[in-house]
């Protein structure tokens, strides 16, 4: 069990800031934790890319959670989206897991850094110009299913593919950010139990824990973002981050 009264503060100060900052974004978007997370740990702190996916998933449990109850208090969650989304997201969660476990998500990564670089660019340039129109989205358990199987085999995923769909869909900005969140949570436990439990507790300790406790902060101060920006607004953001993390994946994997 690790002596957390011993832990030096300091060196938990750049993962507190690095935790805070992604989360802020992750809450009030929809997307992108992982993303900027494991780009901050990676590019900027020389964490080993392993080993920061292994911390982002054990505190993706605690932030995802947080998250989901501010947003759930905030009115952010469409009910019948969160089960449509549900169930697939599990499923191809697990499936995912399984059945890429044998691939070698360094090639993939490309493609889908490229794919959600466009994403981006279209959310942003539809933002710029044209008022969103809020409709019913249709095109839900698929998304859920493909958004699910790309988070566990990806490592990351889940709210680029799915609230950026979701969006194109004319979906309302507000209720596609809560919701997405929040079904994250139980899609992140899925994922991620066989790998806590072989890690164990003790991993919660050092830089993992300044993950923790700067994402914790900042999971309140998103979902209430979320509920007070306008659509428009909304849309601009969320294509300007998905464009700029992206296309710094793609950057990173061919450079």
């Amino acid at each position: 069990m690790p002596d957390l009264l011993h832990l030096d503060l300091s060196a938990l100060l750049p993962f507190i800031l690095v935790g805070f900052a992604a989360q802020l974004v992750d809450g009030a978007l929809g997307m992108a934790f992982g993303v900027i997370t494991n780009t901050l740990m990676v590019g900027f702190l020389g964490v080993p890319p392993a080993q920061a996916s292994q911390r982002v998933h054990i505190v993706e449990c605690f932030t995802t959670a947080t998250s989901a109850v501010s947003h759930l208090l905030h009115g952010n969650i469409d009910k019948v989206l969160f089960f449509r989304l549900l169930i697939p997201g599990v499923i191809g969660g697990v499936l995912g897991a399984y059945v890429l476990s044998s691939l070698d998500a360094a090639v993939v990564k490309p493609f889908v850094m490229l794919y959600l670089t466009s994403i981006g660019l279209y959310i942003l340039i539809r933002g710029l110009l044209y008022p969103p129109k809020i409709k019913e989205a249709k095109f839900i358990a698929p998304l859920g299913l493909f958004g699910g199987f790309l988070d566990a085999a990806g490592g990351g995923g889940w709210g680029p593919v799915v609230t950026s769909n979701l969006l194109i869909q004319g979906a309302d900005p507000r209720k596609v950010v809560g919701t997405v969140n929040s079904v994250e949570f139980f899609l992140t436990l899925t994922v991620s139990a066989a790998f806590i439990w072989h890690l164990g507790i003790a991993d919660v300790a050092g830089a993992t824990l300044g993950l923790l406790i700067g994402g914790v902060i900042a999971a309140p101060i998103g979902a209430w973002a979320a509920k007070h920006f306008n659509p428009k607004t909304m849309l601009i953001l969320v294509g300007i981050v998905l464009t700029v993390t992206s296309g710094f994946g793609v950057w990173r994997a061919w450079a």
